[in-house]
């Protein structure tokens, strides 16, 4: 017998959507674009040839239509891993749990969720309005910790060599490794520099910015600047990566992240017109998707 999942468990509105999102399973396609910015969602789907369904409830947007004729979704997630942590939840059970019976549905549905965000580069070669697309994500956020699993999506001698590495501080969570999905970043990573990401849970104290507060480890920052394993540096910060990846590889989701370079923490340079650069980034990811081939 099917485990009923109970209301309080899995909440569902009087119209029949699921709680956060205000969404139905018609109303998202199997390729969602990810941005944390609700602003962003109409600056992503105005390249479709046809918007057929939107939704806005709190910081997540919602537009379904199409592109090339391939049907896709743009989500905002809002700032942080707190909020992918219910976009990725929710979006699963739109798919994989049958919100009438609250049962979990015999057959697995996959999806493709793509995020295209910002973030800070901290190799001091990486130029502002570069895009990274993040092979490997790690996160600082300490969520995937919640969820049994964590090991065996973990990279087990990358998290070791980072902890021992940076003598990390026991009173933070303990850091996650998790790749991308080979295929779909494959699919998409044409003229993109490759991403060893740390998903920070907050903007300030945790990427090492100082302003009246001082920071545990003033140090960190050089560390992971310095860090190298099996030839590989890490190369930016950013706020939702590791959660996506975490989650999706736990669910059986096909997940990948590509983000606009607007800031170098390293040479301190920063990318004032990052608008332009971002919307480059948009309109090569949607042709990407259009096309059939890997490229």
């Amino acid at each position: 017998m099917r485990k009923f999942i109970e209301p309080s468990e899995l909440m569902i509105n009087s119209d029949g959507s699921i709680y956060h999102l205000h969404l139905r399973p018609e109303d998202i396609a199997d390729t969602i674009l990810l941005a944390g910015d609700p602003d962003r969602v109409p600056e992503i789907s105005k390249y479709f040839d046809r918007v057929e369904f939107t939704m806005h409830n709190r910081e997540f947007v919602t537009h379904t239509g199409y592109y090339r004729n391939r049907r896709i979704s743009v989500i905002s997630t809002g700032i942080g891993t707190d909020n992918i942590d219910i976009v990725l939840n929710e979006l699963d059970a739109l798919v994989n749990i049958d919100l009438e019976k609250r049962t979990i549905k015999d057959s697995h549905n996959c999806l493709e969720l793509i995020r295209l965000g910002t973030t800070g580069a901290l190799q001091a070669d990486i130029e502002p309005g570069s895009i990274l697309a993040t092979r490997t994500a790690i996160g600082f956020d300490g969520l995937l910790n919640f969820y049994e699993g964590r090991n065996t999506i973990s990279d087990a001698g990358f998290e070791k060599a980072f902890l021992e590495f940076t003598n990390w501080n026991p009173l933070l969570a303990k850091p996650y490794f998790v790749n991308a999905d080979q295929e779909l970043y494959d699919r998409l990573k044409k003229n993109r520099i490759e991403g060893l990401t740390i998903s920070a849970p907050g903007f300030y104290g945790p990427q090492g910015r100082v302003l009246r507060l001082p920071v545990a480890d003033p140090e960190l920052n050089n560390k992971i600047e310095n860090f190298r394993y099996q030839g590989r540096m890490i190369t930016n910060f950013e706020m939702e990566c590791s959660a996506i990846y975490g989650l999706s590889a736990l669910l059986g989701h096909k997940a990948a992240t590509f983000c606009t370079v607007i800031a170098n923490r390293a040479s301190r340079k920063f990318l004032d017109d990052y608008k332009s650069a971002v919307e480059k980034m948009i309109v090569s990811t949607l042709d990407n998707l259009s096309r059939k081939l890997i490229i």
